[in-house]
């Protein structure tokens, strides 16, 4: 299985340096502080213009929970439709019910509105009550990836249930690492579950964009393991 590193861009500066560093994939967002909100559309065009790789935009409208009003709905796929004309390889979202579990309903719909680009249920599944049901669940939707560090802090703390669902899912859908990825713990994780996706926002600072010598070592280990 050949090893990929997913980005993190939580601005177009971040972006770039991706593509400078030759990184597989980015997540496209914006707002570090929020955990990634919807980019704004302008510096997609910019990025859409210079970038050679897939490009997966994070759908969300706001910070905080993920339990969305018909509103927010509505503006989230309003956003689906605009970044799909204007050139986006894939989508990154999730919605839950009043019970943090996956509202396959809504999620149904909108995986449906960006076909038949690839879609990701972001790491808000690492906040539902059960991995196996909501693996499930995300499957039934018909997403196409799941990012999750395993249900802890850390994916390299998530090893065991990373495993366990990596299992379950029998090639229905692909599990994205994510959760403190670095390259001062890449190969333990490798070693600990192997998967194609790996996913850092590779900041080492306290900046909000990342160190370029960062992932370009993580790229190495991904590359020659």
């Amino acid at each position: 299985m050949i090893k990929q590193l997913e980005l993190a861009a939580f601005n177009l500066k971040s972006a770039l340096i991706g593509l400078e560093a030759e990184v597989d994939r980015i997540e496209f967002c914006d707002d570090f502080s929020t955990g990634g909100l919807t980019p704004k559309i302008d510096d997609f065009r910019k990025l859409r213009k210079k970038s050679s790789v897939p490009i997966f935009v994070m759908i969300r409208p706001r910070g905080g929970d993920f339990f969305y009003s018909s509103t927010e709905i509505s503006e989230m796929k309003k956003s689906i439709e605009v970044f799909k004309n204007l050139g986006a390889d894939g989508f990154v979202f999730g919605a839950l019910d009043d019970k943090t579990m996956i509202d396959k309903e809504i999620n149904s719909r909108l995986v449906e509105l960006c076909a038949p680009f690839p879609t990701t249920f972001h790491r808000a599944f690492d906040r539902t009550p059960s991995p196996e049901i909501s693996l499930q669940n995300c499957i039934d939707c018909g997403f196409s990836n799941i990012l999750t560090s395993g249900f802890e802090s850390t994916a390299l703390k998530g090893v065991a249930t990373l495993n366990n669902l990596k299992n379950l899912a029998q090639n229905r859908i692909n599990l994205v690492v994510g959760g403190g990825v670095r390259s001062t713990n890449l190969a333990e994780l490798i070693g600990d579950i192997s998967t194609r996706f790996y996913h850092s926002s590779a900041i080492i600072s306290k900046k909000e964009f990342a160190d370029i010598d960062e992932l370009k070592l993580m790229i190495q280990l991904l590359r020659h393991d």
